[in-house]
């Protein structure tokens, strides 16, 4: 039995047990897992934790020497024994090997969001030949000036 044929078997069950109904999936869940019939399996528990630990990490900031608010902790997705993982370092004391790979990747991800929204963009467009077209720039240089990074934007 597949993993929605069981939850929809625990639904039943609440049913047929009497429990009220209609019936939320927070109260069903809560009658699933005090009746033992749900439990959430170690790995996805860890895996659940790490999310969290990683969201966290990604919203430590620091202020340097010239007054910037800069994100502390980085991640690097690396191969450890054929293994992809995501290792996190502190950019105050990591390698240059680490932070490059880190921006690299980081950066790669802003350009792939930048493509969806263009695909986006240009579907509407071709969706709506008689409204005005919209046009975004993907030069951010100004922005990044306008922002506090003037010095450093075309770094």
């Amino acid at each position: 039995m597949n993993y929605t044929k069981q939850m929809q078997e625990i639904v039943s069950d609440y049913r047929t047990a009497g429990q009220s109904w209609p019936a939320t999936a927070k109260e069903i869940a809560a009658w699933a897992i005090t009746q033992r019939r749900w439990a959430m399996p170690r790995t996805a528990v860890i895996n659940r934790c790490a999310q969290d630990i990683a969201e966290a990490m990604g919203e430590l900031y620091f202020t340097d020497s010239r007054g910037r608010r800069v994100r502390a902790l980085h991640p690097a997705t690396v191969s450890r024994q054929g293994v992809l993982c995501t290792e996190w370092d502190d950019l105050r004391t990591a390698p240059r090997r680490h932070m490059a790979l880190s921006f690299q990747q980081h950066r790669r991800k802003i350009v792939g969001e930048c493509r969806e929204l263009n695909t986006a963009r240009m579907s509407w467009n071709d969706l709506h030949p008689g409204e005005q077209q919209i046009q975004i720039s993907f030069d951010f240089t100004t922005d990044l000036a306008e922002l506090g990074g003037e010095n450093d934007a075309a770094a």
